[in-house]
């Protein structure tokens, strides 16, 4: 049987094109195009003949996934989004609920094969890479979600802070931007979209040329080499003078900001002169550091600091007029962390 056409991984013209394929005139694949947007599958297309959506169904794919369990908190009311891809895969997504719009974290990958220490996304590796569409389908089923309690409601915002390394699905990624950024469809401003990657140093100079203006977030998590290759595999490869070369790079040539993610882990990174030394290499540069303090990693016995260490650390960089905050912790009675929801039902699976 030859391999259905993923709808949601065209653009418009793709899709056009396409449609005029099979064929059909341009105005149906306008048609098509705005129920996709709306995350619909063929049967609900109702202004299209029976016919022809059971010719569709038979050559394509409209929805890729579905939001097999919701975890909603007591705490703060985000959602943790189990979702099922057709190959039986499982995702994890997370909506937040701020007071100027909803924001997704979406994955990009199923597992993930950078291996940090502190990221249950990595322990059974990377299965594959998430298609455009995809990823594409994590916003639309979540906003369905919030139209059922919120007709006039949407995503407004999306981090790339799922399952995954982004620049390790590169061009699928890239693709994802341009399509949540269509104004014939979701037209996200890429101004909302942040990108987090854990340094892959030609990937962001490679990002850098895209002329995409994401929000570039680095796992940094460290202040020198010695403590980063403890957490994270990808220093051996990448020096961090190296990387943060390459953020200067990035910034010089989008103009924007970037964000440094650093998990505070109890006894590895959290010291006070570890705060001075991170302080210096990043002195002068355009950015904000993001402190998160760690979920419990069982598997690795990495724990969080206390929240005495937490305050020590922030008012030291504070003190040396480095931009920081700690980033406001939502989720924690829905397994909120990467990774740890989709490990969850691997695991009852196989019981």
């Amino acid at each position: 049987m030859p391999e259905k056409m993923e709808l949601l991984s065209l653009t418009p013209d793709e899709l056009t094109e396409w449609v005029k394929q099979q064929g059909q005139g341009a105005f149906r694949a306008r048609q098509i195009y705005e129920w996709l947007m709306r995350g619909a599958d063929f049967d609900e297309m109702t202004n299209l003949s029976l016919a022809l959506r059971r010719e569709l169904a038979e050559k394509a794919v409209a929805m890729p996934l579905r939001i097999r369990e919701v975890h909603t908190s007591q705490l703060d009311g985000t959602e943790k989004y189990l979702y099922e891809m057709l190959d039986g895969n499982l995702i994890e997504g997370v909506l937040m609920r701020y007071k100027y719009g909803a924001t997704l974290c979406l994955s990009t990958q199923i597992g993930c094969r950078m291996g940090c220490a502190f990221c249950a996304s990595t322990l059974e590796g990377c299965v594959r890479n998430l298609t455009p569409g995809e990823m594409l389908a994590q916003v639309l089923a979540a906003n369905r979600r919030i139209a059922e309690t919120d007709p006039e409601g949407r995503v407004h915002n999306i981090v790339l802070m799922g399952s995954g390394e982004p620049l390790d699905n590169y061009d699928n990624v890239v693709k994802l931007l341009r399509l949540v950024n269509e104004e014939r469809g979701l037209h996200i401003s890429l101004r909302n979209i942040s990108l987090s990657t854990c340094g892959l140093v030609p990937k962001i100079d490679r990002l850098a040329e895209e002329h995409l203006p994401v929000t570039l977030s680095i796992s940094l998590h460290a202040p020198n080499d010695a403590v980063r290759k403890q957490l994270m595999p990808v220093a051996n490869a990448y020096a961090m003078d190296d990387l943060l070369q390459a953020v200067r790079r990035y910034i010089q040539k989008t103009g924007r900001r970037v964000i440094f993610e650093y998990a505070l882990v109890k006894g590895v990174n959290c010291a006070v002169e570890q705060a001075d030394e991170l302080a210096n290499r990043l002195r002068g540069m355009q950015c904000h550091v993001n402190l998160i303090p760690l979920n419990d990693v069982e598997e690795r016995q990495l724990h969080p600091p206390t929240k005495k260490e937490v305050e020590l650390f922030m008012k030291r960089l504070e003190q040396r007029h480095i931009s920081v905050t700690r980033r406001r912790e939502m989720g924690d009675d829905i397994q909120g962390a990467c990774g740890q929801l989709r490990r969850h039902a691997l695991e009852n699976t196989d019981d």
